[in-house]
């Protein structure tokens, strides 16, 4: 009788640590997009595996988990919304909402509800590029609201916020003033601000070596968690570090991209100067990135770009194209092992390393493995019926399954290797930008329409 009940006792227990795997922040622990263990399933959808399906408010946050709850953020008729809805059953328990203190103008594809929310297991902390940041307790309660901003970045904030050395950490690149802060999880005041002269870069900060390492425009940072005292800077990265590195043990790999070549003075103002004044002002930048970034970051930023403040960004942004390897061991500055010097224009889901081996996916469904020691490559082609772009990020679970998510809504299931294959490809039907969290063998993936759970 005794043993009866010590074994129903142990099996609640066991069923709860399984289900309660980490994936408090966007792609899992430490950003790193593998799972603590295996058993997801292969084939899903809405007609196969799936345990359930929750309508979303419009945003491309990715989901986090706690032991019961799941976090997202979204945005709608002007407002800023929290959501936590039931882990078992997809419940949506409760939603808050705050108003939008601004409507920056930033790339479209970056929405008001992009940066994804970190939880400590009962909290949630979230930050709105139009607010600042925002924290409401498992049942709902607002805790503290810091206001930040606004913003001097034309593709928009949207790094996602960390817990690093008992603080919630944030990374800003701007044009200017841009900084890295930490955040007391009490009460939202202000613990260290350390300034970054980084413009460019919305990767979300990893730890590494017991420092908070952050990607700016053309190079890395480490900083003291606890103080945020700078320790070290490896520049010589391409200038537009988009994706969060991928990170394995003391090892750190980052891509990013830059021009092949210069974009000539005389066709951009042939192209863009409607008033013929020989210069292009504010209101002849038709939304390009590289004009909005050279007038606001080079020469007085008086709204008009000449030619000396083009061709200074020229300098800064026609390099190379890279992935770089880094060795971070003993947390001083790093020590480069390779460079893949490839194009990688318009990349924006974050590198998987899984088992000794490097994998990034491009658009038009161009997957490539490589050997993390090496650089070399071992595969590379095209991931069958999954055409289009990717903006979700890889990730995989420890057995070797990758799962790698399209726009379009079709999430193939790759067996890891050098020599990988694809053994599934799933047809959601609807668009993905969202990176899916895998916990306690459930998928849980939000599409533009819904929130969905998947199971074997």
């Amino acid at each position: 009788m005794r043993l009866g009940r010590f074994l129903f006792s142990l099996v609640p227990t066991a069923i709860l640590a399984y289900a309660a795997e980490p994936w408090s922040q966007f792609r899992g622990p430490n950003s790193t997009g593998v799972a603590a263990s295996s058993g997801y399933p292969v084939e899903f959808g809405p007609k196969k595996n799936m345990l359930w399906r929750a309508p979303v408010r419009p945003g491309k946050s990715s989901p986090v988990l706690t032991e019961r709850h799941i976090f997202l953020t979204a945005h709608d008729n002007g407002k800023l919304f929290t959501l936590c809805f039931d882990r078992p059953s997809g419940k949506l328990l409760w939603e808050r909402s705050i108003d939008r203190a601004r409507h920056d103008k930033v790339h479209a594809l970056n929405e008001p509800a992009s940066a994804s929310p970190v939880t400590d297991g009962d909290n949630v902390y979230v930050f709105f590029r139009d607010f600042g940041l925002v924290s409401y307790d498992s049942r709902g309660h607002l805790r503290w609201k810091t206001p930040l901003g606004p913003f001097a970045d034309p593709e928009g904030a949207s790094s996602s916020p960390i817990i690093a050395g008992g603080h919630l950490i944030l990374v800003s690149n701007q044009s200017y003033d841009g900084y890295i802060a930490a955040f007391d999880l009490a009460n939202g005041e202000t613990r260290w601000k350390t300034a970054r002269q980084e413009t460019a870069g919305w990767g979300t900060p990893v730890v590494v070596e017991g420092q908070i390492v952050a990607a700016g425009t053309g190079q890395m940072s480490g900083y003291h968690p606890r103080t945020g005292q700078l320790a070290w800077q490896q520049q010589g990265l391409a200038p537009a570090l988009v994706a969060t590195p991928a990170v394995d043990a003391s090892r750190l790999y980052i891509f990013g991209y830059g021009l092949e070549e210069p974009r000539p003075w005389h066709t951009t103002l042939a192209r863009f100067d409607k008033n013929n004044d020989g210069k292009i002002g504010s209101d002849e930048f038709q939304d390009n990135t590289l004009l909005i970034r050279t007038g606001t970051q080079l020469g007085d930023r008086d709204g008009f770009i000449t030619k000396d403040e083009w061709e200074a960004s020229m300098r800064r942004v026609t390099k190379p194209s890279s992935l770089v390897a880094l060795d971070l061991t003993g947390g001083k500055q790093p020590r480069e092992l390779w460079r893949y010097e490839r194009s990688f224009m318009g990349v924006v889901p974050s590198p998987l390393i899984l088992n000794g081996v490097v994998y990034f996916v491009k658009n038009g469904a161009i997957f490539t493995a490589m050997d993390a020691a090496t650089g070399q490559v071992a595969k590379t082609a095209r991931l069958p019926g999954a055409a289009g772009n990717y903006y979700a990020s890889l990730v995989a679970d420890p057995a070797g399954f990758i799962y790698a998510a399209s726009e379009k809504g079709e999430v193939s299931v790759i067996k890891a290797g050098k020599e990988w294959d694809v053994i599934r490809t799933n047809d959601l039907g609807e668009e993905i930008h969202a990176t899916p969290a895998l916990s306690g063998g459930r998928i849980f993936l939000r599409t533009n329409e819904a929130l969905y759970c998947f199971r074997p």
